[in-house]
């Protein structure tokens, strides 16, 4: 109600700061404006005695009004306990007004990380705002379960904020992964793509050819035969750089055979006459000079190469060093990153050599180290288990803790399925389509099927329908076809034993 609504007597009490109480009338129409439809019969018309008190806080200012009707007496020593009193709701408004700014404040906070993590890297796209939605509507369905496996399951008011933090916050710790390694797009691919380097040296070869073609003419060689002999080393160099540069890619599997053709490619050499070890930073040249000595100019320098210098060591222990008070048990690692360029091209599948997947996998140990920090009050104690559980499995094969199916809270299964799910269908990603909703469930029972996911969220997710509800508010039309819910649910996995 806007200031000037108020009756005569509250406003003057308002225009008095300091003064407390104020004596006076309410008339019946004051008071039918104030009350509206609620106004009791019994009032009539006529006018009411009243105390108006304006509530200020510690700032002195005015948070709200008391308006006291009826009052009998208002001699100074009521007045006196009346400002008193208004003291005590004054403290209370203020009170509750700090905390609504303070949960907002948090909430705004809590937004604000996930976008900033959504907005790091084109391939998490929407993940963290849409992760949130599908665990709220697991765990929504999970309530209203009656004869299920979660006919028992109940969330109280604080326990849904504590779904709401920890799954808004389950991939905070991906604000300690670096860009390059998340974005990694090809193998030799670091802060640029050294593929660059690789293809400049095989154009030194291929001018070194040509120069000792030149000069084989020069000392007599007939003009013909040396071209000939030209063409064919040109042509074989030229497709040695393909193969590298199809290795590169990380589409194809490199099998040992590949990995060797690579070693065999690698081992031919360039002439290197500039030194190294000049405008450099000063980390790189201290690990060159660790390595060892420098060589005598020119030195011959093999195509690919592993080197000591690619070699980075780690700058702090890993967080899931043995014995970490966190319970976490993936093994780092001896390097932070192999930088080898026939170790990252001899990669088996994909682009990530096994320093840079531990990296992009420790995103989930700092997510619990980050938010075990944090000073959560009794009700959000368990923000911590709940972000970070969503990569264990049933089978205790997951990370970072490798907890099995009884050790992890239901919502925290939830979230498994809702983190996979979301990965599955999401659109926003510039690496590959989203993918159809049938095809996303089938793979979902294949990890249900292997021991990865919960059979019985599972079950839930498609008994309840939630699949469908997420996928008509985030997924495109055209992705979304029949699932034939029935076939899955007839083969619920019934020898499947949860490790205990």
């Amino acid at each position: 109600m806007p200031p000037e609504a108020w009756p005569q007597v509250l406003r003057e009490a308002v225009a008095r700061p300091g003064a407390g109480a104020l004596a006076g009338q309410v008339s019946a129409d004051e008071l039918r404006r104030v009350l509206g439809a609620v106004l009791p019969q019994r009032r009539g018309d006529a006018d009411h005695d009243a105390v108006a008190v304006p509530l200020f806080n510690r700032q002195h200012q005015l948070v709200g009004a008391l308006l006291l009707m009826d009052v009998r007496r208002s001699d100074q020593a009521m007045l006196s306990f009346v400002s008193a009193l208004s003291g005590t709701a004054a403290v209370s408004l203020e009170t509750r007004e700090l905390i609504r700014a303070q949960k907002e404040l948090f909430e705004s906070f809590i937004r604000m990380i996930a976008s900033a993590i959504d907005a790091k890297s084109p391939y998490t796209g929407g993940h963290c705002a849409r992760v949130p939605e599908l665990t709220k509507m697991l765990a929504r369905a999970a309530c209203e379960d009656q004869d299920g496996a979660f006919a028992d399951f109940q969330l109280k008011p604080q326990d849904w904020e504590a779904v709401h933090v920890g799954a808004w916050l389950h991939d905070c710790g991906k604000m300690t992964t670096p860009e390059f390694v998340v974005d990694k797009a090809t193998k030799l691919e670091t802060l640029y793509d050294r593929i660059h380097e690789i293809r400049m040296r095989f154009e030194v070869l291929k001018r070194d050819a040509e120069i000792r073609m030149w000069k084989s003419v020069v000392a007599g060689e007939v003009s013909s035969v040396a071209h000939a002999r030209l063409m064919h080393e040109l042509a074989e160099l030229d497709h040695e750089f393909r193969y590298v540069a199809m290795c590169n890619e990380g589409e194809e599997f490199v099998s040992p055979e590949r990995a060797a053709r690579l070693r065999e490619i690698g081992s031919r050499t360039w002439m290197r006459t500039l030194d190294d070890r000049i405008g450099i930073s000063r980390e790189e040249r201290q690990r060159k000079a660790a390595a060892q000595p420098a060589p005598t100019l020119p030195v011959a320098e093999p195509l690919l190469a592993d080197k000591p210098e690619h070699l980075i060591p780690h700058d702090t222990p890993p967080v899931t060093a043995p014995g970490n008070r966190w319970g976490f048990t993936m093994a780092a690692p001896e390097w932070q990153y192999n930088r080898g360029e026939l170790a990252n091209l001899s990669v088996p599948r994909g682009t990530l050599t096994p320093e840079e997947r531990f990296k992009i996998n420790d995103h989930i140990a700092q997510t619990i180290v980050m938010l075990s920090q944090l000073p959560f009050p009794k009700h959000l104690q368990q923000v911590p288990e709940i972000a970070g559980s969503h990569h264990e499995k049933m089978d205790g094969t997951g990370y970072p803790r490798g907890l099995k199916g009884p050790e992890m809270s239901p919502v925290a299964r939830m979230m498994a399925l809702a983190d996979v799910f979301e990965a599955l269908t999401a659109v926003d990603r510039p690496y590959k389509e989203g993918k159809k909703l049938s095809e996303a469930i089938r793979i979902l029972s294949f990890m249900k099927r292997d021991g990865h996911i919960d059979p019985d969220v599972f079950e839930l997710f498609l008994r309840s329908g939630v699949y469908r509800l997420y996928a008509a508010q985030f997924m495109k039309p055209e992705l979304i076809d029949t699932v034939d819910v029935e076939s899955y649910l007839a083969k619920r996995n019934t020898d499947f034993a949860v490790l205990s």
